[in-house]
């Protein structure tokens, strides 16, 4: 999936980032994005990942990757943010259903400070009104075709709504 593996290696090459934060990979699925900042120096990783099998791949690659990621096995989003000051949203926006749940959870976490990264390809769901591009990155999906070629996946800010003067 191209949106983890874009903030994945944002932090890489970014790892102010995350060091020393506390930090949600929100989506986790396998981990990439959590392992990747623990890697980087984060003082804490929460992985919310709802998915069973996504559960079970996260904390055989953390494992594998040496880190400490605490996972939340359920869905997030209907509740207020977790005591974190970085929410990492990779490829959350991949239907309609779950944009609208996402959207107002990562609005909710910026009302209480909490910094909101987004990898996407640029899903459909995307809301691109709200986002402001940090990096971009040629990354391939693994979902495609063997010999695909990679496709731009962005690394953005999620930004809050803005009253009308």
């Amino acid at each position: 999936m191209p949106g983890p593996a874009a903030p994945s290696r944002y932090i890489i090459d970014r790892p102010q980032t995350v060091a020393g934060r506390r930090v949600l990979d929100l989506g986790a699925g396998s981990g990439l994005v959590g392992i990747a900042a623990a890697k980087a120096g984060a003082r804490a990783v929460i992985a919310a990942e709802i998915d069973r099998n996504g559960i079970v791949a996260l904390g055989l690659n953390a494992a594998a990757n040496g880190v400490a990621i605490t996972v939340i096995g359920e869905d997030v989003t209907a509740g207020p943010p977790p005591a974190v000051d970085l929410v990492l949203a990779g490829d959350v926006f991949y239907g309609h259903e779950v944009a609208r749940r996402v959207i107002p959870f990562l609005d909710r976490c910026l009302a209480t400070g909490i910094e909101v990264l987004v990898g996407d390809p640029r899903r459909t769901d995307l809301p691109l009104t709200r986002l402001k591009l940090l990096a971009e990155y040629r990354v391939p999906d693994f979902g495609d075709a063997k010999g695909t070629a990679s496709s731009p996946s962005g690394v953005f800010s999620f930004e809050a709504v803005r009253s009308s003067p």
